[in-house]
Parts: C-alpha cells; sequence; structure tokens
C-alpha cells in the first residue's frame, strides 16, 4: 500500500546524544500509542501536533527516556501522519527502537522513501529532492549552497513560469485552430514567436551557468602535469598542506596518479599529481603518461608546471598535450632558479611555500570565480540534459513558426513543455523517479 506505516533510523547509527526514528503512514500513532507511556496524564491518542512529549520509549527488550512528537498530515515532511521517538543515541537503543515498531506493524522503509513520499504527496518537486541529498552528502559549502537553491525550488520557480508561458503558447494555437472563422493566425504567430523567443532566451540563461555551477557543487578537477621534477607532487603537498604524494630528485618517482582535495572560499578542489610526461620514459612510465594523458581530458583546468631551473623539449610535449584545455602556467622552484617564460601566469616555490595562496586564489578565479555562489545556477546534468532537449524542441518550433501548421508546431512545443516538467517532476518517467530516490539514506 502506497501508505502503510514505514519506520527508519533517520541519524547515523552510531554513539551519540540523540537519535531520531521515524515512522510515517496512515496510522503511525497506533504504533506510538504501544511503544510510548508520557509522563504526567495525557494519553498518546491525544497528542497535540508539533509538540514534543517526554515519557519512556517501550524499545525491544528494555526501555529508554526520550521524547516523541506527532506531526499531523498533511503538515508533515511526507503528507502523512509521522511519529518520530528521539532517543538517546547508542547503537543498540536505536535498533531496538526500530525493531520494536516493526513488530507492531510498520515495515522497514526503502531508501530515500520518506522523501519520495514528500514528493508523491506534492510537498516538494523531484529537483527539490535531489537538492536535499546534495546539501546531505557534501562535505564543502558550496555543495550545501548549491543544494539549498534547489530544495527551496527556485529552479522548480523557474521552470514553473517557462511552462505556464509555453502553456499560453498552446492555449492561443488552441484558440485559433477551433475558431478559424475568427482570422487571428497571424496574431497567434506573433505571440507564439515572442513568446519562444522570451522562453529560449531564459532557458539559454540557465544552460550556460551549468558547467561552473557543475564544479561549484560536485568540486572542480585540477590535473597537475609537467615534466619529471619540475616538482608536481611538491605542488600538490603544498596545496595540500601536508604531505600527500612522494617526493625525489629521481626522475619518474610518480607513475600513478595520486588525489587529494582542498576547499578554497568553501568550494572543493579536487587535485590529481599526474606522472611525468618526457620522451625516453620506461614502458611502466609510459603507464602512467597515459592515465595522465586521461586525466588531463577529464579535468577542469589543469596545471601546467615549469621548473625555474630550465625548460627543454620535454616541457613542449607536456605543452602541446594541454594547451587547448583550460590551464594556468606555473613557474615551481623559485628558489633555486630564475626562468622567466611568457607562457607563465605566476611563480611560486612549493618548497618554501611562496605564492602557493597565489596559485589558489588563480585555481579559484579561472574556474568559479565569476559565478555568484549565492545566486541561482545549474549544477545537476540531469536538469541540463532536460534544459538542452527542450530548447532543441522550441528552437525547431521558433525556425517553423512562420510557415508550418499550427497544429504540427504545438508538437514541438509540447515536447519543449514536457522536457521541462522533467526538471520539476511532472512529466519524469518512474525510472527517473526510482533512481534519484535510490540514492538517498533509509531513513530520508
Amino acid at each position: 500500500m502506497k501508505n502503510d506505516n514505514i519506520a527508519a533510523i533517520s541519524t547515523a547509527l552510531g554513539a551519540a546524544g540523540v537519535a531520531v526514528i521515524r515512522i510515517s503512514g496512515d496510522s503511525p500513532l497506533d504504533i506510538a500509542e504501544k511503544m510510548f507511556k508520557p509522563t504526567g496524564k495525557t494519553q498518546v491518542k491525544d497528542f497535540l501536533p508539533n509538540k514534543m512529549y517526554a515519557g519512556e520509549i517501550l524499545a525491544d527488550g528494555f526501555s529508554d527516556f526520550g521524547l516523541c512528537v506527532y506531526f499531523k498530515s498533511p503538515k508533515s515532511f511526507t503528507g502523512e501522519d509521522t511519529v518520530e521517538f528521539h532517543s538517546h543515541g547508542g547503537v543498540a537503543i536505536v535498533k531496538g527502537v526500530l525493531k520494536k515498531a516493526l513488530s507492531l506493524g510498520a515495515r522497514l522503509a526503502e531508501n530515500g522513501e520518506f522523501t519520495k513520499r514528500a514528493f508523491l504527496n506534492g510537498k516538494l518537486s523531484l529537483a527539490s529532492a535531489e537538492g536535499l541529498i546534495d546539501m546531505i552528502n557534501s562535505e564543502f559549502v558550496s555543495g550545501v549552497k548549491a543544494g539549498y537553491s534547489l530544495y527551496r525550488e527556485r529552479l522548480t520557480d523557474k521552470v514553473d513560469r517557462l511552462q505556464e508561458k509555453l502553456t499560453a503558447a498552446l492555449s492561443g494555437i488552441d484558440a485559433d485552430m477551433d475558431f478559424p472563422e475568427e482570422g487571428l493566425e497571424e496574431t497567434s504567430r506573433g505571440s507564439v514567436k515572442d513568446i519562444l523567443t522570451e522562453v529560449i532566451a531564459e532557458t539559454d540563461g540557465l544552460i550556460s551557468s551549468f558547467r561552473q555551477g557543475a564544479q561549484v557543487a560536485h568540486g572542480v578537477k585540477v590535473a597537475i602535469c609537467g615534466k619529471p621534477n619540475v616538482g608536481k607532487s611538491s605542488v600538490l603537498n603544498a596545496l595540500l598542506a601536508y604531505d600527500k604524494a612522494i617526493v625525489s630528485d629521481v626522475a619518474g618517482t610518480t607513475r600513478d596518479v595520486v588525489e587529494g582535495n582542498i576547499d578554497i572560499n568553501g568550494v572543493r578542489f579536487n587535485l590529481f599529481d599526474t606522472a611525468g610526461i618526457r620522451d625516453g620514459a620506461s614502458d611502466i612510465e609510459n603507464l602512467g603518461v597515459r592515465l595522465s594523458e586521461k586525466t588531463v581530458k577529464s579535468s577542469d583546468i589543469v596545471l601546467f608546471v615549469l621548473s625555474a631551473e630550465g625548460v627543454n623539449d620535454d616541457d613542449k610535449k607536456v605543452y602541446d598535450l594541454i594547451k587547448d584545455y583550460p590551464h594556468i602556467t606555473v613557474i615551481n622552484k623559485i628558489d633555486a632558479g630564475d626562468l622567466n617564460d611568457d607562457r607563465a601566469e605566476l611563480a611560486i616555490s612549493a618548497k618554501t611555500g611562496e605564492n602557493i595562496d597565489g596559485l589558489r586564489k588563480a585555481l579559484f578565479d579561472k574556474t568559479v570565480g565569476g559565478i555568484d555562489l549565492n545566486g541561482d545556477f545549474l549544477c545537476e546534468e540531469r536538469h541540463y540534459c532536460a534544459l538542452k532537449n527542450a530548447r532543441d524542441k522550441l528552437s525547431d518550433a521558433l525556425n517553423a513558426v512562420d510557415d508550418t501548421p499550427l497544429d504540427i508546431l504545438s508538437v514541438d512545443i509540447l515536447a519543449g513543455w514536457q522536457y521541462l516538467g522533467e526538471i520539476s517532476g511532472k512529466t519524469a518517467s518512474e525510472d527517473i523517479i526510482n533512481d534519484i530516490f535510490s540514492r538517498f539514506c533509509v531513513g530520508k
């Protein structure tokens, strides 16, 4: 049944001060009556919504003293009647409370089922649910901000407004086809053209924010590249402010990709120290070089590291690999040499730490520096694809608006409307919906 009682632990399982066990469905209060004894004279059946009651929680084989709160449908997270037990946070305690709830008729919730019920009951959109999981999973402030923007329905509100404009265009077309004797076809075409032009422009604005938005939400991938012995591993260690990679004067020490991440102004930067690229490398080094090339191609930006001690043909080989990708050219080892290269944007010493803060700033400015972290931007690939598909259909309609029969024109406009609806969930397939909620933990 859609509204059977489901239960789960909603807080992380581990020793903690407080834990939350949630039950939602058509009759969670009936279960609460059998496992909670409030202090005083109030009975569970008389609980007022949104009020905390102290009392004894009857678990599986033991009791705990805690709190119980009742949220009445539809004013709850799921839109259903919901009960929460707030117990002490011991592992055995929360497992025992959950086991008791399950023994009294609730079933264990599936991944994301509480949030899925909220979506199905109209409490939030599909994009909002994605924002919620982004917030929960993010380890960096920028990811939380991006998720919160989605969660608060900012993208959904924009998409809804675009759909409303397209609905007006479709209504005008329908009216003109229903009453051809009124002779309003040219007026309808002009209005449709204006609406399509406006909607496409707004869609383009959202699409253009995706690259930086995705970096803000999920992290910027940085490949550190150069010939052997320019100090790539030292640059990684300096940026991380601890020793992650092995540093040696022996050329070819780094043969695999070494990873680490840092926080720059709240944004996650994922750093990848790659194998040195040079002619005459050994077979095993060449494996590392091929991995380096793959890393460059999948990165958002490349740090091309030169050594102040001098350049040679190997530097040119590296430059030829990375020149067509966004990159920052850095001269390292300024404590040991005085190279002046026209390609260089800044000079640093990974050994002494000189200008490492400048390098962090350059990484930020060259990737996400132009985006307002508190503004609205596109950050999910699913939304990007839906908008691209919508734009393609609407562009087809706009290009044909002057000489295509109105009923044919409306097909592309309706298809654009439906692609936009995938973002909010209005027209999303069951497979898309199930996939999104499968990413949630059991208790959310």
